[in-house]
């Protein structure tokens, strides 16, 4: 029996390792371990998980063979540039489009303009079978970029950083023009480029861009409405985009990676930053599939290509220094042109000085094709190890000195980042779209949960009252705190449903009350159970009466409309934070509806607090008319109007009963009338 045992214990550990269940135990105890055991010195897990390939890959001890993780790994590969899209700040991208498109320039043109002499004409000298062919491939590779270190800047909360949205930004025009180089090449290679060749290749692309950026967010906000109540399909379906991207990419002529980055950037505007999918999405990609992708690098690693001779090892150096080079010196040209701080160049660096992906590509491609050899190959691989460890080390370092030096200037109020919202709520009807916009708006650095109210009229039926409404929330609930946002559920008995509010806002000190829309009678019967306007005077907070008609993720603009003097009230920098979150979120365009100065105003306030918003400002003062804007507002608009308590600096008369009357003119319209402090 004891001899029976011990056979199939010497069966499973057989090296290489074929047991399923034992390999992915392997791997996942390297993910749980080697990060642990590196950060106690320092050293960011990255690097722990590509020296735990080395060692356990073909070249190390041999305990596991790289196809047996290989759909991991590819998968994990796709969720990099898949995040890196989805990440994006649309707003900050495109505000920084030229500086995007300068610095891919940069980016793609000096590692080709140091790379190709270095190896055409200095290492060619000792290796005859470099031909022009094997440098040109060469030396696109140095110009290309993996962001490996994307997930140290997405962690520590620098991915919407002008510095990481520029190299990210980049990344779509080096890789593309590197991918598109590299099919010009190996259509020279196996028979020259043909007037054929040309046509079929920008068809090809065309077609792909158009499918992606507009049939895949047609599709994507059909399904999350049809099926919005399955909330685990929608991860499905997004992951079925990204690998339906890629593969009608290679289709395409180009690279996969560049469909799952373009997937992030179709989905971007539908998959807000805080929402709970895009919580599944991070969270499941960085625990279980990235670390696959950093493990499978490490086990192409051949360490012995040192021992081939000193060709080998001077090919591998010189590739090393002059990729290294290349990328610090695109990095440093940045900083000078658009006058970035040391901290930011070091974040460009870190994350545009990776090569892994898009170099493998290109390396392995063009040596199946016989263009490059085995020292080129090796060379690269060494490359890749070297370059990973310094863009993982350099971009840690590099964000933390960024976040040191950002928090010195940092204009908003501190107790706009320790906010308290509460929802006051008598049934579940409205409450999923209402928790979505609180999540949307809620300031990430606040730790203190979301606060649902429950008032409940003091009769005999109370107690049972309290009970159903409990019972019925507990589903979104759980769905919101998915999204890593607290939950709190209070009630309070009162004979009025107003003066409950009011005195429970007090007592928990919130900063932020969000109310469900009246009926028409101006009675909020079904939501909180009182005459508006006596909450509005009962209470001296930031006041939001919301009325969601569409998803949020389908708006296209939001229309805001802010009275005259709306900067000299308290509340002001609230509701400009609230707005630039919500439009961050979801990726919208502001369209500014206000005087001069408010807008002047606004523009200081986002300016000393680095936010970066698309503005489209209309000077508009003709309050008795209010409703002439109606004409400009589209359906798919998200309305915001700000207005005042009565008596405040910036209260117009005009707009009094503003509820009612925008009931009555724009019925159907997703809106929201914010009261300021």
């Amino acid at each position: 029996m004891d001899k029976g045992i011990l056979e199939q214990l010497i069966e499973h550990f057989q090296i290489p390792l074929q047991s399923p269940i034992i390999i992915f135990s392997l791997i996942l105890f390297i993910i749980l371990l080697a990060p642990i055991l590196l950060k106690k010195i320092r050293i960011p897990g990255i690097i722990g998980l590509i020296i735990a390939g080395i060692i356990i890959g073909p070249k190390g001890f041999n305990i596991l063979e790289p196809d047996k993780i290989e759909i991991f790994s590819t998968i994990g590969l796709m969720y990099i540039m898949f995040i890196a899209g989805l990440e994006l700040d649309m707003n900050q991208f495109k505000a920084n489009k030229n500086k995007s498109l300068i610095f891919g320039f940069f980016t793609f043109i000096i590692p080709m303009a140091i790379g190709f002499p270095v190896y055409y004409f200095i290492l060619g000298q000792w290796d005859e079978k470099i031909t022009m062919e094997a440098a040109l491939l060469t030396a696109s590779m140095f110009s290309t970029h993996t962001l490996v270190a994307y997930p140290i800047v997405s962690k520590l909360g620098l991915a919407k950083n002008i510095a990481v949205s520029i190299t990210v930004g980049a990344t779509i025009l080096t890789d593309t023009a590197v991918l598109i180089l590299l099919a010009v090449i190996l259509g020279s290679h196996n028979g020259g480029l043909s007037t054929e060749f040309w046509i079929q290749l920008a068809i090809s692309i065309v077609l792909f861009s158009a499918f992606m950026f507009y049939v895949v967010p047609k599709l994507t906000r059909w399904f999350f409405e049809k099926f919005s109540s399955e909330k685990h399909s929608h991860y499905i379906f997004v992951l079925a985009i990204v690998f339906l991207a890629a593969f009608l990419a290679e289709i395409a002529g180009l690279e996969a990676i560049i469909g799952a980055f373009f997937a992030g950037l179709a989905l971007n505007k539908l998959i807000p930053n805080s929402s709970t999918l895009m919580n599944r999405v991070e969270f499941i990609g960085n625990s279980l599939f990235i670390p696959f992708f950093f493990i499978s690098v490490g086990m192409i690693v051949d360490m012995s290509v040192i021992l081939n001779g000193w060709l080998a090892l001077v090919i591998a150096g010189t590739l090393t220094v002059v990729a290294l080079i290349g990328k610090w010196l695109a990095a440093w040209l940045a900083q000078l042109t658009f006058k970035f701080s040391k901290g930011q160049r070091g974040i460009i660096f870190g994350l545009s000085g990776g090569h892994a992906a898009a170099t493998l590509a290109i390396i392995i491609v063009g040596h199946e094709a016989k263009i490059i050899d085995d020292n080129i190959l090796n060379g690269t691989v060494i490359l890749i190890l070297i370059t990973c460890i310094v863009a993982s080390l350099v971009t840690e370092k590099a964000a933390k000195q960024v976040i040191q030096d950002s928090e010195d200037d940092y204009e908003l109020d501190p107790a706009i980042a320790d906010e308290t919202i509460m929802i006051p709520l008598a049934n579940t009807r409205n409450i999923e779209k209402m928790l979505d916009f609180a999540v949307f708006i809620k300031d990430k650095k606040s730790t203190i949960p979301l606060s649902i109210l429950t008032v409940v009229k003091n009769d005999s039926e109370a107690e049972k009252k309290i009970i159903k409404t409990r019972e019925g929330m507990e589903k979104f609930v759980r769905e919101t705190e998915a999204s890593e946002t607290g939950i709190e559920i209070k009630t309070t008995i009162d004979h009025n449903a107003g003066s409950g509010i009011a005195r429970t806002a007090r007592e928990i000190m919130a900063d932020l009350i969000l109310l469900g829309w009246p009926e028409k009678q101006g009675f909020i019967d079904k939501i909180i159970g009182d005459k508006m306007g006596s909450i509005i005077s009962l209470t001296n907070k930031t006041l939001l009466v919301c009325d969601f008609k569409i998803p949020l993720i389908n708006q296209k603009r939001i229309f805001v409309v802010a009275p005259p003097n709306a900067e000299f009230e308290e509340g002001f920098p609230i509701w400009v934070n609230k707005l630039a979150s919500l439009a961050t979120e979801l990726s919208l365009p502001i369209s500014l509806h206000c005087t001069k100065h408010t807008y002047e105003s606004i523009q200081r306030f986002l300016d000393k607090n680095k936010l970066k918003l698309t503005i489209d400002h209309q000077v508009f003062s003709d309050w008795e008319d209010f409703f002439i804007l109606a004409k400009d507002i589209k359906e798919t608009d998200f309305l915001m109007v700000i207005a005042a308590r009565k008596g405040y600096v910036s209260h117009v008369r005009h707009i009094e009963r503003l509820p009612e009357k925008l009931e009555r003119h724009l019925k159907d319209q997703s809106k929201v009338i914010i009261y300021p402090e």
